[in-house]
């Protein structure tokens, strides 16, 4: 099983800063995914997001790596399943 954790904030963080809380969070939960880890810090003037996930490859090995962007990079996307 994957897992997931995240971060949103009233107030803008620094980027790096958010990394180091996400890669905080994500070591807590390495059981839940071994195999890889990815996360995505976003600031604007009026908010930070942060998202994380562990990887755990069961049935696709060699593709799956998250953060998903689409092709232009104005969205990102963090999750646990399969899109079809």
């Amino acid at each position: 099983m994957c897992g997931i954790n995240g971060i949103i904030t009233k107030t803008p963080v620094p980027e790096a800063k958010m990394h180091q809380h996400l890669k905080v969070m994500n070591d807590l939960i390495i059981h839940r995914g071994p195999d890889d880890e990815g996360q995505v810090a976003i600031t604007t003037e009026k908010f930070t997001v942060g998202m994380a996930m562990r990887r755990l490859a069961i049935i696709d090995l060699t593709s799956g790596k998250q953060p998903m962007y689409t092709d232009n990079g104005n969205i990102v996307i963090v999750f646990n399943g399969e899109i079809y």
